[in-house]
Order: structure tokens, then sequence, then C-alpha cells
């Protein structure tokens, strides 16, 4: 797959491409590293703590992540595998493909998750509390699943404007 890295975007709800299901990575190889250098880019100009490959139009198992906001923390996580999950909170979610909307969603508290890096090497970690709420959030997008699809009626009704907003931003930028 050839991506022009230059011309990356985090997608905007109600794009269509953040419902598709991302493929597994078959490919470990500079142009991965390079994809996830530039994910990383965006989600920190962005001041996310996780970015899919989804939510920048490429259909991989893919994402990116930090967070604590230290530089040191920056994670690359591809063909991810979440286990174990733990009890269960609800907590408040945004996400960068969804600007300005916040959801309660209910996630795991801990789980397990086993993945590769950009070179293909074996990853196994643990994870709780926003950790393993970012693993959990980008594998939902890894998975064409959004927060909104997991949000409460009372949330539905609050975010109801926002969403609608997002449509017709959404539709009147769209070539016809």
């Amino acid at each position: 797959m050839t991506v022009d890295l230059a011309e990356l975007r985090i997608l905007i709800y109600p794009d269509p491409r953040l419902r598709q299901v991302c493929k597994p990575v078959t490919r470990f190889d500079d142009d991965l590293a390079a994809l996830a250098d530039r994910m990383l880019e965006l989600m920190h100009e962005a001041k996310g703590v996780g970015l899919a490959a989804a939510q920048v139009g490429v259909p991989l198992r893919l994402f990116v992540m930090n967070a604590t906001g230290e530089p040191g923390d920056d994670l690359v996580l591809v063909n991810p595998e979440l286990h174990d999950r733990q009890k269960t909170r609800e907590a408040e979610e945004g996400c960068l493909s969804l600007p300005e909307v916040r959801v309660q969603v209910r996630r795991a508290l801990r789980c397990r998750l086993t993945a590769r890096n950009t070179a293909g090497d074996h990853l196994e970690a643990e994870a709780e509390d926003l950790a393993a709420r970012v693993w959990q959030h980008e594998v939902d997008h890894l998975d064409g699943r959004l927060i909104i699809d997991r949000m409460s009626p009372s949330d539905a009704i609050a975010t109801k404007k926002l969403l609608h907003d997002l449509e017709e931003k959404y539709r009147a930028s769209a070539p016809q």
C-alpha cells in the first residue's frame, strides 16, 4: 500500500473510511515505520493520546499512543489483540475524529495486549486505567467502531446537534 505521508490527515466523522474494518499488517518495513512516525506527529499535533491507522484513512491494524504525554512514552502497536479484560468502569472519552464530542464509555479497567512493533517483534503488555482505555478505544477504531456506537441514550441526545453539525460540514466539503 502506497501512502503519501505528507497528505495524511486525521479523518473527521462521518467519513466512511472510519467504519472500515482494518486488515492485519503483513509487511514490516521502512514504509510501515514511516507511517507510524507520521501518525505520531499527527497525534501530537492534535494533542491526542492515541491514533489508529483507520483515522488517517489507512485500513491497517496499527495504532500509535502515548498515555502519559512524556516524549519517551510513544508506542506503536501493530496487529494488536486484547486479552483478559477485567472489571469495567464508565468514563468520559473524546476522539480526534469527533471534535468536541465527549461521551461516557464503559471499558475494562485492566487488560492485556499482544502486538508487534514496526520491525515485527512480538510485544506483550498489561495496562490499567488510561492506557487500557486507549488500547480499547484504538482497537475499536481498527474494527470500524466509534465512541458514538457505545454511548448511552442520554449522551446520544446531548451530542445530537454536534454530530448533525459534523455531518453537515462533511456533506458541504465532499466533492459533488
